[in-house]
């Protein structure tokens, strides 16, 4: 008796996983990441093996991504709490016995050395989602002021180590979910007026303020020194200021159309600082000019509307703030980047999603990119 075996196909066997994908989600996330190949390639090709490992970095969140996407968002809630006590409980290692570096207490070296402030990122809108779904129906102003606690908890130690760039995240994160939430505007703006009234005689009185060298409330003295170089980079043009006068000379250098691929002299001649990392939007846009700024632009918005698509549709109210949470994360990644090297906010250490080199930040990249792809992928097996 003769036996026949019928192999599937490989195709037919890997087709599944990818069933439910978002293409338009995939697809700005594969531009993006294409044009962060070729800006590293460019900025980082003599800069030791930058280019090589951000390509690996690019390929463990691309695996990161699917992986999670596997993961049914009901699965993601089980992972809020644990995620957020990992994440609080390491930066209370960080606190008491973190490595310190350039005058900052952010790492931990657990045999890898990591930032665990970046697990923030993604395990507060996790946990306040969780939190808000399992209140629904019956919120109360106590649960959003358990939120709000719930929040300020990362913030401050993140705050203490001090990274203002990752704690304004991790707190612009955990706000977008509470507002999400139902917060009322009648809460919101007191603070919000209060904060721009509190910009605006900044704005005024500047001048006296930082010649002076007055203390100014709430802020370390670094952090104040920035927001005067940010008023006046010409004040300190080769300390303080050097950073910001660069990226514009960069940016602005570039013209319409860019100085072309690998023909950036203020990249190559190494006048721009931190050229592979938080000013690498300098770089590219000093090679691809205001038109590849536009198209660079306008991939990160069609993904952040993407991102709030996604949350519009997503059948839970945990997965409508995870998403919609997650979409505001990329915008504010992105514009506080671009913002302080063309010079209109402070210097933060803020990477530029996609583009600019660094493990950890693309580990986090992928997690919420994958988080993204599961809730879209559940809608769409919901609807078949």
């Amino acid at each position: 008796m003769a036996y026949v075996f019928q192999s599937t196909p490989l195709w037919q066997r890997i087709t599944p996983w990818f069933r439910g994908f978002d293409v338009p989600l995939a697809a700005s996330a594969g531009l993006l990441a294409l044009a962060g190949l070729l800006t590293m390639y460019s900025s980082g090709y003599d800069h030791g093996t930058r280019f090589e490992d951000h390509a690996r970095n690019m390929l463990i969140a691309g695996l990161i991504l699917f992986g999670v996407a596997q993961v049914p968002p009901q699965r993601l809630m089980d992972l809020a709490l644990p995620l957020y006590a990992l994440g609080v409980g390491l930066l209370v290692a960080v606190a008491l016995f973190g490595l310190t570096k350039k005058g900052a207490q952010r790492w931990l070296n657990l045999g890898l050395v990591i930032q665990p402030s970046e697990i923030l990122k993604i395990a507060m809108p996790l946990m306040l989602a969780w939190w808000f779904q399992k209140r629904e129906g019956q919120l109360r102003a106590l649960d959003f002021v358990v939120s709000i606690g719930l929040l300020l908890l990362p913030v401050g130690l993140i705050l203490k180590q001090p990274d203002l760039g990752t704690a304004v995240l991790v707190l612009a994160a955990g706000l977008s979910v509470i507002f999400f939430a139902g917060l009322s505007w009648r809460l919101l703006a007191p603070p919000l007026l209060l904060g721009l009234a509190g910009l605006v005689l900044l704005w005024v009185f500047e001048a006296e303020l930082c010649a002076q060298g007055v203390s100014w409330p709430g802020l370390r003295d670094y952090q104040q020194q920035r927001v005067c170089t940010l008023l006046d980079p010409g004040r300190d043009p080769l300390g303080r200021g050097f950073h910001i006068i660069q990226g514009m000379i960069a940016i602005g250098s570039g013209g319409f159309w860019g100085k072309g691929f690998m023909q950036g002299t203020q990249t190559h001649l190494e006048f721009i600082p931190e050229r592979t990392t938080d000013f690498i939007f300098a770089a590219y846009s000093e090679e691809f000019g205001l038109a590849g700024n536009l198209l660079l632009v306008l991939a990160f918005v069609f993904l952040v509307l993407r991102a709030l698509s996604i949350a519009l549709e997503a059948p839970t109210l945990f997965s409508r703030l995870l998403a919609a949470s997650l979409g505001m994360i990329l915008f504010c990644y992105a514009f506080v980047n671009m913002g302080m090297v063309s010079g209109i906010l402070p210097v933060v250490g803020v990477p530029l999603p996609f583009i600019s080199y660094g493990g950890t930040a693309m580990v986090t990249l992928g997690l919420a990119l994958g988080m993204l792809m599961s809730i879209a992928k559940s809608k769409r097996l919901v609807q078949t």
